[in-house]
């Protein structure tokens, strides 16, 4: 009952143009702009909080955790999808995307949020193969918490949708767990270092430079460290976003990735988001009504159980 009010509240403010349209002269506009804002913001998220539960904290390797976000009372078995944040390998951690989880959450899934060491205490192998260690937990344990330990779909925005793609990409990773490639599906959202190796030829980084202390000085590594290299018949079916107004080196990098999927996924659907830029490409999940959260809920239920070459959606632009 409290949900369906909120509902109304958010459905009726979800075009805030309107609602601010009214001609007035009154000084304490501004001010009521701002409190009416974030009226809509709780409004927004109000449900999702009431609706879902999180656990915090969870101990997946020493001094890592991880956050799982589940619908309550919920007795069936939802698949899982894992997110690793972004912040340019060398910031960002899992409680700035409290929202997004719980929001996942209230669309029938298992939303799993994790940590990973950052740069410059790791390098992006360190960083990939935690992960992979994350995914594999979660195979091992997610069935305590509602979540389909068979139905695991990995995603990421910006860096962390590197090393989603990363480890999409490169079994070695599951190797070295001793166990096969669990992932089902990929989302990538506004992904960055898809093709590592050819933006790091132009940029050529230096000693003592970000992209070195992740990346090291070598062609060879920048190379491995590329998704893009790693594509195979076996990798799991993926889904990309990515902003129409992002960072130049987002665009050439997917484009390079987009003619590697020809080879295997000609049809892997790559949704380009109109007028959207980087950082709004991860903040539009803070909307429980953003319309991508179904985008990738349609995705989980139309490509589980299949790899990259049997995809079979389509290439759109919105």
């Amino acid at each position: 009952m409290i949900c369906n009010g909120i509902l109304v509240v958010c459905n009726t403010l979800r075009h805030p143009h309107i609602f601010f349209s009214v001609k007035s002269i009154n000084p304490y506009l501004p001010v009521l702009k701002s409190f009416s804002l974030l009226f809509i913001l709780f409004g927004l998220s109000a449900c999702s909080l009431l609706t879902t539960k999180r656990s915090r904290n969870i101990q997946y390797m020493e001094s890592l955790s991880l956050d799982i976000y589940k619908k309550r009372f919920n007795k069936k078995s939802e698949p899982v999808w894992l997110f690793i944040h972004g912040g340019n390998w060398n910031s960002g951690n899992k409680n700035q995307y409290n929202l997004m989880g719980r929001n996942m959450a209230a669309k029938g899934m298992v939303a799993v949020i994790i940590d990973y060491t950052l740069s410059p205490e790791a390098n992006y192998k360190q960083m990939a193969f935690e992960s992979a260690k994350s995914v594999a937990w979660v195979k091992n344990n997610i069935k305590k918490y509602g979540g389909d330990p068979d139905r695991i779909f990995v995603s990421g925005h910006s860096a962390g949708g590197h090393l989603a793609s990363l480890i999409s990409t490169d079994n070695g990773y599951f190797d070295s767990l001793g166990m096969p490639n669990p992932i089902k599906g990929t989302i990538l959202i506004d992904a960055a270092g898809l093709n590592m190796y050819g933006y790091l030829q132009k940029e050529k980084p230096g000693k003592g430079d970000s992209y070195a202390h992740t990346f090291g000085l070598q062609e060879t590594v920048w190379k491995d460290a590329s998704p893009l290299f790693h594509l195979n018949r076996s990798t799991p079916p993926m889904m990309l976003l990515i902003g129409e107004e992002t960072y130049p080196s987002i665009v050439a990098s997917t484009e390079d990735f987009k003619v590697g999927l020809k080879k295997f996924a000609p049809e892997t659907p790559i949704i380009v988001q109109r007028n959207k830029k980087h950082i709004p490409m991860v903040l539009q999940f803070f909307n429980p009504f953003n319309k991508q959260i179904r985008r990738i809920g349609n995705f989980i239920d139309n490509t589980e159980g299949r790899s990259i070459s049997s995809s079979s959606s389509t290439i759109e632009a919105k």
